[in-house]
């Protein structure tokens, strides 16, 4: 805890606050913002977290929320993971605890909480990499390439290979988890070995289902070329444009170091990546402080109040009826 806080003090007093002190200078600017302009980012920010709240109601398929209840939780979940370090975690902690008080099974809330998560990260970086391929004979390379470049080769091992050993190799992976299990105290092997049955079951039927399989990936796409699109129009609104490929370049690069659990929701991080490199792609500097503080306006500052308000509701709702049945929602349909 106390590491986290020295991180956020040392991220935010050398790389956020420069910043501000910057902008301050490029204030002028502003006269010349177009509010059509503005509309667009707010508007293609919104259907960003659509995106992401479709991308939930697939995983969670066929035990799906609402939309209203999900748009909820994901509201919640982003206005936590954007004031408590830790990443996803305690957003994921959140989420898990809701969802199964709206009738979500907690074996479908685990997994499927653990492929949104780690689901969105292996699109994001497919798409980084889609747009360094074509980048790096343009633009030259980047130490800073290698490092996200890396970080995603091992993210799709191990992303990749967890889901050959549930799948293929259940009966080894169950041997070694009871013998692992029988050595920890206060722990039953049984239903150790019953829950990986469980997850091993979710994990063929999302792979064997194309249909939920292909939604889970388009809308895990649309959530980060959207919020990317988000980006471009705020560069745009500020007189400057950028090809798609850079534009993909500077902010997967920015997500991924932000993925480092340093700071709640990368602040800082993806401030401190995006603006030079957009920079480097020819962006004036003043004009890159104001793009990248206005996309995290609405990417990072507005949604803590009104996840907070979206929490609040959440508390505030009635307890289910315990003889009530499991919710199945109306989540996309993979026979639809």
């Amino acid at each position: 805890m106390i590491l986290s806080l020295g991180s956020l003090i040392f991220v935010f007093e050398y790389l956020v606050l420069p910043q501000f002190a910057s902008a301050r200078r490029s204030l002028h600017l502003l006269g010349a913002l177009n509010p059509f302009l503005v509309v667009l980012a707010v508007a293609l920010e919104v259907a960003a977290i659509y995106g992401y709240v479709e991308l939930t109601r697939t995983v969670l398929y066929p035990h799906s929320p609402s939309l209203y209840n999900t748009v909820r939780v994901t509201l919640a979940g982003h206005a936590i993971s954007h004031v408590v370090p830790g990443g996803t975690a305690p957003a994921g902690a959140l989420s898990y605890r809701i969802f199964s008080e709206l009738g979500v099974p907690r074996e479908t809330s685990a997994f499927g909480l653990a492929v949104l998560g780690t689901g969105s990260a292996v699109v994001l970086n497919v798409l980084f990499w889609f747009a360094l391929v074509i980048s790096i004979p343009l633009r030259g390379f980047n130490p800073a390439y290698g490092f996200a470049a890396l970080a995603g080769v091992f993210l799709l091992l191990a992303f990749f290979g967890t889901i050959l050993l549930i799948t293929r190799g259940q009966r080894h992976a169950d041997v070694w988890i009871r013998a692992v299990a029988k050595r920890v105290p206060a722990i039953d092997p049984d239903k150790v070995s019953q829950q990986l049955g469980k997850v091993a079951g979710r994990v063929t039927l999302l792979i064997n289902n194309r249909r939920t399989l292909w939604w889970a990936f388009t809308w895990a796409t649309l959530n980060w070329v959207l919020d990317a699109a988000c980006l471009w129009v705020f560069l745009w609104s500020f007189g400057s444009v950028i090809s798609p490929v850079d534009l993909l370049v500077a902010y997967g690069l920015a997500n991924i170091f932000a993925a480092i659990p340093v700071t709640p929701g990368g602040l800082g991080v993806v401030e401190g990546v995006l603006i030079p490199t957009l920079v480097g792609f020819g962006v004036p500097h003043a004009q890159a402080i104001l793009a990248v503080l206005g996309y995290r306006l609405l990417n990072f500052w507005i949604p803590i109040p009104i996840g907070g308000a979206a929490y609040a509701s959440l508390q505030w709702r009635r307890p289910a009826d315990p003889t009530a049945a499991p919710a199945t929602g109306s989540g996309p349909s993979p026979d639809v």
